[in-house]
């Protein structure tokens, strides 16, 4: 049996947002001066448009209306997406960062940024980009290597299949 409202929230509205055919990634219940927000984010292998988003959060908010497991008193629902720079923490959140820039803790100490080419169940391929003229370089990662892992934003891939069909395009 769960203890924690957060615990209770999530077996509350968890059924909801995979019926959406959504994954429940987080849920907090934090104080705002004497609001509270209830802030759940949601996510799929697809990624979650503004209309799911939109569809989620009317089905939660109708959700705990009928209940009471908020307690009484005021509280905001903000339902969103994970940010550019998500934490990677389930195996799932691996493969959706397939073929993105991510920087690597590891249990052993020391960083590392690769960029994720493969995933299975025992860890990923990566690709460590070269420096200063350098070829880049494969190697493995068994998740037990990893402490923790983060997206990295870029702004611009000089190599990326999204820059080569923007130049044929241009070029045709």
């Amino acid at each position: 049996m769960s203890t924690t409202q957060s615990e209770r929230l999530r077996e509350l509205l968890e059924p909801l947002v995979t019926s959406q055919g959504l994954d429940l990634e987080e849920i907090a219940v934090d104080s705002v001066g004497r609001k509270r927000v209830l802030s759940v984010v949601v996510d799929s292998d697809t990624g979650a448009d503004l209309d799911q988003v939109a569809d989620v959060s009317r089905a939660l908010s109708a959700k705990l209306d009928e209940t009471d497991a908020m307690g009484e008193g005021e509280y905001t629902l903000e339902v969103g997406t994970p940010g550019a720079e998500r934490a990677l923490t389930e195996h799932r959140h691996y493969v959706r960062a397939l073929d993105r820039l991510v920087r690597f803790q590891l249990t052993e100490g020391g960083e590392l940024t690769a960029r994720i080419l493969k995933v299975d169940e025992a860890g990923l391929d990566v690709e460590v980009p070269g420096v200063k003229g350098r070829k880049a370089t494969s190697r493995r990662l068994a998740f037990d290597d990893i402490a923790k892992a983060r997206v990295q934003v870029e702004f611009s891939r000089k190599d990326s299949k999204d820059n080569k069909d923007m130049k044929e395009e241009e070029e045709a």
